[in-house]
């Protein structure tokens, strides 16, 4: 948890800063200007997330859908291609480098995976099966330096089951089912997480997920579990608004913990943040806070030490 929780301090622990990198979009139409409090008027898209020293992500749209997402930053390299099925995202594609442990240094395996979404009643997102793959350099015979071409290290199978509250249709829970394809060996599940979603009005205000080993299609005993709670929401716009829910869902599902991040399903902002280990004999939550600052439109424009870039639709 120490790693989880210096990762998370990087993050949501840096003090609010302006950032000058390019206030152009690809095209070199003007984005929102950090420098003064005007904004945009009309309809946007959110453009890029970024400190004063890292990309975070920057997101590319065909027309007004988004297809493609491109992390550039220190924690996460990667290009995610998002394929549409008329106003239903069908199919997600990543390829890059993840910080899996959370320690702040990106992993040498090279990762891809490919997620297929079904819907159901409603239109709602059911289930998300995720195919990935991680790479490897091999290292030559009497030397200790690793070298080109990639190579497959492990694959693994991933199951996401996702459910909603009667009467509200909010996501309520999300379960994982994980196993790794070993050749000559029958597939098999051989661990789980359970990630449970409690709502203020539209706003996400806790989550707790439990992590554990998986036994011919039976759940065992948790052997981890971690709580994130979520408080003083402001009235204004979560910029994540502007995203579309199965992609905010994939993300969070994008490394085993991720859940820090899960206020990007609310509509509003959180000035407080605490995450807890419930494994451990005195549960003691890690806080972190923040102050925010918005354009016109009472878009949030910068918090938690990230600055977001919006472009006019």
């Amino acid at each position: 948890m120490k790693k989880l929780f210096y990762f998370i301090l990087l993050v949501a622990g840096l003090s609010s800063i302006h950032s000058c990198k390019d206030l152009v979009d690809e095209e070199g139409n003007p984005l929102l200007d950090l420098n003064d409090n005007t904004g945009l008027i009309g309809p946007r898209s959110l453009f890029r997330e970024i400190t004063n020293s890292d990309t975070i992500a920057e997101y590319r749209y065909n027309g007004l859908l988004l297809s493609k997402a491109l992390t550039k930053g220190k924690r996460t390299k990667s290009v995610t291609d998002l394929m549409w099925s008329g106003d239903k995202i069908s199919k997600i594609t990543f390829y890059g480098f993840l910080d899996e442990d959370k320690n702040g240094t990106l992993d040498n395996d090279s990762v891809a995976y490919t997620q297929l979404l079904t819907y159901g009643a409603g239109g709602r997102l059911t289930i998300i099966a995720e195919n990935r793959i991680s790479y490897v350099k091999t290292v030559p015979p009497g030397s200790t330096i690793p070298v080109l071409p990639w190579v497959v290290s492990k694959k693994y199978k991933k199951l996401y089951n996702l459910e909603y509250a009667t009467g509200t249709d909010k996501l309520s829970k999300i379960t994982m089912k994980n196993g790794e394809e070993i050749t000559g060996v029958n597939f098999d599940y051989t661990t789980y997480s359970v990630s449970n979603y409690t709502y203020t009005g539209d706003n996400i205000s806790k989550v707790e997920r439990n992590y554990g080993p998986m036994t011919g299609g039976t759940m065992g005993t948790a052997t981890e579990k971690y709580k994130y709670e979520y408080f003083t929401f402001d009235t204004q716009i979560n910029p994540h608004t502007l995203l579309p829910f199965a992609y905010k869902v994939s993300s969070l599902l994008a490394t085993r913990v991720n859940d820090e991040k899960s206020q990007s399903l609310s509509i509003n902002n959180p000035r407080r943040l605490t995450v807890t280990d419930m494994m451990v004999p005195i549960p003691t939550p890690i806080v972190f806070t923040t102050n925010y600052a918005y354009d016109l439109q009472t878009y949030m424009t910068r918090g938690f030490g990230i600055n977001y870039i919006y472009k006019p639709q």
